[in-house]
């Protein structure tokens, strides 16, 4: 989160799905262990300078990465996590998915999300995972 921070400062918040991307894949589909190597690398493929990667081991930015966290929280309660997604003012954990849907499976799941954040009342649907993340 540091790093994203970092990032977003310096360059915007047009950068972090770049970044996040890159990040994510090195480390869940690759599963490069969290470190500078993998920091500098996610930064250099993401179009972003290396040398952010400093910012992973700074107390700088947890100021800013609580505040980020507080606000995702306030908007979805106390009693979840993350992450949180926001769709038409209604915030939701969620969605946790995989794999990840893609084309037509994609935007199916995204009216349905449409759906429930549209209906009065609608607050919670959970159920236990049965498998670890696919990536693809």
């Amino acid at each position: 989160m540091r790093l994203c921070v970092a990032a977003e400062q310096k360059y915007g918040s047009e950068v972090l799905g770049r970044l996040y991307t890159e990040l994510g894949t090195r480390r869940h589909n690759e599963r490069q262990k969290f470190g500078p190597e993998l920091y500098e690398a996610a930064l250099e493929a993401a179009g972003l300078d290396p040398a952010l990667a400093a910012a992973a081991d700074s107390t700088d930015y947890d100021t800013a990465v609580r505040a980020s966290h507080k606000d995702g929280i306030d908007r979805v309660g106390q009693e979840v996590g993350t992450p949180v997604i926001e769709v038409e003012g209604h915030a939701f954990f969620g969605p946790v998915v995989t794999p990840a849907p893609r084309g037509e499976a994609a935007v199916k799941l995204f009216d349905g999300v449409l759906a429930v954040a549209s209906t009065d009342g609608f607050f919670e649907l959970k159920r236990t995972r049965d498998r670890d993340p696919i990536f693809d």
